[in-house]
């Protein structure tokens, strides 16, 4: 579903999309334009349907002359919301660039921060193109039954993922389908049983493999509607559901759902049909001669800056607290799980890129170094990280720079997309993981008693980091990257699975507290920190512990304060208020906390 795909529809959604929203207008649509006579048929819904997988990069209504944001206000990694509000990571940069990132790091957001209704905005462009799909799939004459369970399928699975969103952002969201007539609608209502609804239907009705790589299958469904019931606490349910994708799931290619052998494997576009993608957002580099449209343009920002070979932006920097989660103990290759910062990794903070630096000698989880760039260590292969000269304000983002969401410079002439001043990337973002549901599926497990189950999965996961194939080794002859790599790894590394029975052992609160650390450093700067902390309903006590400590080491984050109740959930977008104006009165309302 890549490059071809895209261009191969791009005129055809368009148009369409523009139709649906202008037809009342017109009393005859204008030549050349797409009716739904033309359009409902088995080749118009699918190429409305290719449309709605198109806006899952959160780029379709990003466009600030009509009213959409910068390309980074809705990335669908969730940089922002999720992993820089979770801790996982600084804004990075300098105090005076994206400022509008500060009050949302530190939980003292206003309405009017353009980046909610950028993001608001391009979700509810998705829901706009599902709903679309569904209303002129009822009008199609031309297909089989099976393909009508399949596009409505998919349809009704993206819908599902972008209301899943707008849920965990806001919480009290309208719901808005293909039978809404009226669409400026409240606020006022739950919508996770329409969520569950759509991705039953989704799981019921999709076919487990498809020819095309891109589209999702019935074990996405599976998948994404178990992690629907966990976030709901419904943990019986989650478990039976993760259990049957954990046994039998297959990838949209057929491939048996299983860890890549490699951990940096799920970050690498030649490495993309592999059997660890549950829910991938396929980008592309090069395909767009005006910018990179479809190369993760939402984390373009996102990059090393100053001497280094990408030119640009120096944001989202790896925070020193998680870094210091990848410690462990020399004994036994465990994590310290509540005392980790007692254990710090050794940094460069205020070293000079031409003085003299050592890196931490003690043990670490070898996944540190597919996660942040440090000083000393081989960063992908691109040479030596130096530090300081790759970052521009040491003092306010920190000495790390962000790693999975880089290219390899072996690679870079397909997988990087440099037609703009910041760069993109053909890698794709991964929403689901089979780490991501091993992980789930161990929370399920713990939560309804079964604790050697729960450290059977976390360990399957360890497992896989202790694997010496899948560290990162210093280079052949020193700092000569693309000479290769030596046999020697790049830090003392030592990781190890729990000993048999240690979570039935030590009980329920131990096996919860060991399988939030495994997610938070399997799944570190993927999106997911905040959120997690949220339904876990752990946020207040671990996100001021967090301004505690990081806030004494870089300047981004001081005077941090996260309120439960009020930051639970970001602020309903001013814009969208003062849009629902009807008799005098909003339709929506405020989260509480924000009037």
């Amino acid at each position: 579903m890549k490059r071809s795909t895209y261009i191969l529809f791009a005129v055809m959604f368009c148009t369409a999309q523009l139709f649906f929203s202008c037809k009342k207008a017109l009393e005859q649509p204008p030549l050349g334009a797409l009716t739904e006579e033309i359009l409902a048929n088995k080749n118009g819904v699918n190429g409305l349907l290719i449309g709605a997988y198109a806006a899952l990069d959160g780029q379709q209504g990003s466009n600030e002359s009509l009213g959409g944001g910068e390309a980074w206000h809705a990335s669908p990694s969730n940089w922002v919301f999720g992993a820089i509000t979770g801790g996982d990571a600084s804004k990075g940069s300098d105090g005076g660039d994206q400022p509008a990132i500060d009050p949302i790091a530190k939980f003292y957001p206003d309405a009017t921060n353009a980046y909610f209704n950028g993001k608001w905005k391009a979700l509810y462009e998705g829901v706009t193109r599902t709903n679309n799909v569904l209303k002129l799939m009822a009008k199609a004459t031309d297909l089989k039954d099976d393909e009508r369970k399949s596009l409505s399928g998919q349809a009704r699975f993206l819908r599902a993922h972008y209301y899943f969103e707008l849920k965990k952002m806001w919480n009290m969201v309208p719901w808005i389908d293909e039978t809404t007539t009226i669409f400026n609608q409240p606020n006022n209502t739950d919508i996770w049983s329409k969520i569950v609804d759509d991705l039953k239907y989704a799981y019921d009705n999709l076919p487990p493999t498809h020819q095309e790589m891109g589209r999702v299958n019935k074990w996405a469904a599976g998948a994404y509607l178990a992690k629907a019931y966990l976030y709901q606490h419904k943990f019986p349910e989650a478990r039976t559901l993760f259990d049957l994708v954990i046994t039998q799931g297959v990838t949209t290619t057929g491939k048996k759902y299983q860890l890549n052998e490699e951990f940096a494997d799920n970050f690498k576009p030649s490495k993309e049909d592999n059997s660890e993608v549950v829910f991938a957002i396929q980008m592309a580099a090069n395909v767009d001669p005006d910018g990179p449209s479809n190369g993760n343009n939402g984390d373009m920002l996102n990059f090393p800056y100053g001497d280094s070979p990408f030119g640009c932006c120096g944001f989202f920097q790896p925070s020193i607290d998680m870094v210091n989660h990848f410690r462990t103990n020399k004994d036994n290759g465990l994590p310290y799980l509540s005392n980790y910062n007692d254990f710090a990794v050794k940094n460069d903070m205020g070293v000079s890129g031409t003085d003299p630096f050592v890196p931490d000698a003690g043990t670490l989880d070898p996944r540190i170094d597919w996660t942040a760039g440090r000083r000393g260590i081989p960063y992908l292969d691109w040479g030596i990280y130096p530090g300081k000269p790759w970052i521009r304000d040491q003092g306010y983002g920190g000495p790390y720079g962000p790693k999975k969401n880089i290219y390899w410079q072996e690679s870079q002439a397909t997988d990087a997309d440099l037609t703009t001043w910041a760069p993109g990337s053909a890698i794709n973002y991964l929403v689901i993981r089979f780490a991501d549901v091993l992980l789930m599926g161990a929370e399920a497990e713990a939560q309804s008693g079964n604790l050697a189950k729960a450290q059977d999965y976390v360990n399957l996961v360890r497992a896989r980091a202790a694997n010496p194939k899948g560290w990162v080794y210093q280079y052949k002859n020193n700092a000569k990257p693309m000479e290769g790599f030596s046999a020697t790894p790049a830090a003392n590394y030592k990781v190890n699975g729990y000993p048999a029975g240690d979570f039935s052992t030590k009980g329920k609160d131990y096996a919860l507290s060991a399988i939030y650390f495994e997610r938070k450093i399997e799944l570190a700067m993927e999106g997911h920190r905040f959120f997690d902390l949220v339904r876990w309903g752990i946020a207040e006590q671990e996100l001021n512990a967090y301004f505690n400590y990081q806030g004494k080491l870089t300047s981004d984050v001081r005077n941090g304060k996260y309120t439960k109740g009020k930051n639970d959930y970001y602020p309903i977008p001013q814009r969208q208020i003062d849009l629902s104006q009807s008799g005098g009165a909003p339709v929506l309302k405020q989260n509480s906390g924000y009037n």
